[in-house]
């Protein structure tokens, strides 16, 4: 069975930084796309970042410049760095691939 842990969530202040880490068991992360979403209260998941086999990466208008999406291999891990934090960043962040979700992480930037 497939397994997506996704870690390194916490509280933190704006303009502060984290980084958060997909984990996978059961699939290989550098054959497949994988992407970050995040959700908020009240809204739709969102796709903040992705990167696909290529090593190629695309970004949210709004965290594009301030996050960065990466890949370890050897780790079968992905990780997404988040600098400048806002407020408006706080949500519950969830790792995906194909149709395979993790539990997600909670991010929450205080003013």
């Amino acid at each position: 069975q497939v397994q997506l842990v996704e870690s390194g969530g916490g509280l933190v202040e704006a303009g502060g930084s984290l980084r958060l880490a997909c984990t996978g068991s059961g699939i290989i992360f550098s054959t497949k796309a994988v992407g970050w979403y995040r959700q908020a209260p009240g809204k739709q998941r969102e796709l903040v970042a992705q990167i696909i086999s290529s090593g190629y990466t695309n970004y949210a208008d709004s965290v594009k410049g301030r996050f960065t999406i990466s890949r370890d291999n050897a780790k079968n891990t992905v990780y997404l760095q988040m600098n400048g934090l806002k407020p408006e960043d706080t949500a519950v962040y969830y790792c995906n691939i194909w149709y395979h979700w993790g539990q997600g992480t909670q991010v929450t930037v205080s003013s």
